[in-house]
């Protein structure tokens, strides 16, 4: 496992030319790990090789303050508010420092 709960993390800013389980709206973002949810194989990978690798990985969840993801400007309401995305290993790098 290469990152731990309360770790600060960024989800890599990648755009392959094929489906991948990392949504659009958090590439490139900044979110803090909360939870370690198991060794999985990567889906990418499976569909990739038509289940040939199922090689697994740490999926984690990860959880990112709203304003990170849209701004401060697009809410409406009081907040804070958090987006919590299940990541696996491969799409995250680290940050140096708490968010």
């Amino acid at each position: 496992m290469r990152f731990s709960v309360g770790d600060s993390v960024r989800v890599k800013l990648d755009d392959p030319p094929y489906h991948t389980r990392v949504p659009r709206y958090v590439r490139g973002r900044r979110g803090v790990v909360t939870e370690y949810q198991g060794d999985y194989p990567l889906p990418d990978t499976v569909v990739l090789t038509k289940g040939a690798d199922r090689t697994t990985q740490p999926l984690y969840g990860v959880c990112f303050p709203a304003e990170e993801l849209w701004g401060t400007g697009q809410l409406t309401t009081d907040g804070p508010f958090e987006v919590s995305v299940d990541l696996w290993e491969s799409y995250l790098e680290p940050l140096d420092a708490r968010l």
